[in-house]
């Protein structure tokens, strides 16, 4: 048995074949150099497949932030990166 970290595809569900496979356990795509915004929306199209986004995860946090304004900003990382997880 398997997992898969692989780069996040264009092409939807392009590893599908993989994500179907009996001995994969788990595919994970990266985030690349594209945003958060590109990344889930790419990912939502890639069914079976999950975030590994710590890059995505950290876009737009700064140290400059009250803690009500960085937990709002993880926060919403958090759910748009679990929402493509989920397709």
């Amino acid at each position: 048995s398997v997992i898969l970290k692989v780069t996040l595809p264009e092409r939807a569900d392009f590893y599908r074949e993989f994500v179907d496979h009996p001995r994969v356990i788990r595919v994970l795509a990266l985030s690349g150099g594209y945003t958060r915004a590109q990344a889930t929306t790419l990912l939502a199209r890639n069914h079976g497949v999950i975030a590994s986004f710590s890059r995505a995860l950290t876009e737009g946090l700064s140290t400059a932030q009250s803690p009500a304004q960085f937990n709002a900003v993880l926060d919403e990382a958090i759910n748009a990166i679990a929402t493509a997880s989920r397709t």
